[in-house]
């Protein structure tokens, strides 16, 4: 149980990183001047960079956990979807009908994926 309770927070991680990091504005910058190092980045875009980190790593612990083959299809799946449904949410954007079409077919391959095997 606690396995899949690690993909949930990892899912959330994903999600929050990718939403705060272009709600922040800016890609950041990085410069080095006299020896010190420099990270020029909004604290919207900085808390969403420290949520996708956060989420790599959860997710290396997540691979170990369960079956490449499996774990990886369902994750960036659901992370597609997830994402395709929280731009149009929080940034107004327009999904067409691809997208929809293209969004169905992820949810239905998760499904397929998860049905057990008749023995």
């Amino acid at each position: 149980m606690m396995k899949f309770i690690l993909v949930g927070i990892y899912l959330v991680l994903t999600l929050a990183g990718l939403i705060l990091m272009k709600k922040g504005g800016n890609p950041g910058s990085l410069s080095v001047n006299n020896g010190e190092i420099n990270l020029g980045m909004s604290l919207v875009s900085m808390i969403g960079f420290i949520c996708y980190i956060l989420s790599f790593f959860l997710f290396t612990r997540i691979v170990v956990m369960f079956d490449l083959s499996y774990i990886m299809p369902i994750c960036t799946g659901i992370v597609q979807v997830l994402t395709l449904v929280a731009s149009y949410f929080v940034f107004k954007e327009q999904i067409s009908k691809q997208g929809i079409i293209g969004a169905s077919l992820v949810i239905i391959g998760i499904i397929i994926m998860n049905f057990k095997k008749a023995s």
